[in-house]
């Protein structure tokens, strides 16, 4: 009876051996990686270079802008004024320069004959070169003026979407005090984290696609983007809390960024995403 027990034990023990020696065997790689992450937007604050009240702030929350597009204006009534005295200055400075330059001129030759002193050569000399020095100053004061008067003006500085609109017309804003927050069009990333083990599967260039969890009511499917690695940290560190993984989240893990070709306006700062990589792919 004994016997009979530990053949049977055997028979179980070689047949569940066998049995798991064939799953592992045939069993497949899976040729897909699975991320998750989070989109990134460059975001920046628009400021005057100049301190002053806002006269006019002409985009609200939410409206697109081009580059080079004018969002916001400031009183410049005082910022002319200091342009028309500077440019005063420079016509009166060159006046007193081209006097200065004509009597060097017409003197300078009569000190060879000793019609006029050694003195009186060196005065006209250092007049002529103190009105040039006293031209080039009110031509430096006038570029400064003007471009005081054009800081009275705020750019955007690329294509974009107004996300906060800080200050509003009749406040008083000091240098470099937000008046909007932008968040740039371009370029849009997701910050992503792979596991050690799954490192050597990436590479630069290769390409993904990224799903959100948005469903698109054309299509009945969740809206799918494809984009492709463009940076991989050389360096691991323990995966932020935030980021849900399957694995433990204290093993240490690679920052990424994938960059997203089709953008579009149902991108937006934070939200998660869903990462597929298609390993057999060469790109």
């Amino acid at each position: 009876m004994k016997k009979k027990a530990i053949v049977l034990i055997l028979l179980v023990i070689i047949i569940c051996g066998t049995l798991g020696f064939l799953y592992f065997k045939n069993r497949k790689v899976s040729d897909e990686l699975t991320l998750y992450g989070n989109i990134e937007i460059r975001q920046v604050d628009l400021s005057f270079q100049v301190a002053g009240k806002i006269e006019k702030m002409l985009k609200e929350e939410g409206d697109t802008v081009k580059a080079g597009e004018l969002v916001a204006i400031l009183d410049d009534r005082d910022y002319v004024s200091n342009l028309e005295k500077a440019q005063a200055d420079v016509e009166k400075t060159s006046a007193l320069k081209d006097d200065a330059e004509s009597k060097f001129e017409r003197h300078a030759p009569l000190v060879e004959d000793n019609t006029i002193s050694k003195q009186d050569y060196d005065t006209l000399l250092n007049t002529k070169n103190r009105t040039k020095a006293d031209y080039d100053a009110a031509v430096a004061q006038k570029n400064f003026a003007k471009n005081q008067l054009d800081y009275t003006k705020v750019y955007a500085p690329d294509e974009g979407v107004i996300m906060i609109r800080v200050q509003e017309p009749g406040s008083n804003v000091s240098k470099g005090q937000p008046v909007y927050t932008m968040a740039k069009t371009k370029p849009v990333w997701v910050r992503a984290y792979v596991n050690e083990t799954d490192l050597g599967n990436i590479k630069y260039g290769q390409g993904v696609t990224v799903y959100t969890d948005t469903v698109d009511p054309d299509t009945g499917k969740k809206r799918e983007y494809k984009g492709q690695i463009g940076y991989i940290s050389p360096v691991a560190e323990f995966t932020p809390k935030a980021v849900q993984s399957t694995d433990i989240r204290t093993n240490l893990v690679y920052r990424i960024r994938v960059y997203i070709y089709d953008i579009d306006e149902y991108l937006r700062q934070g939200m998660p995403v869903t990462i597929k990589v298609d390993l057999n792919s060469g790109e």
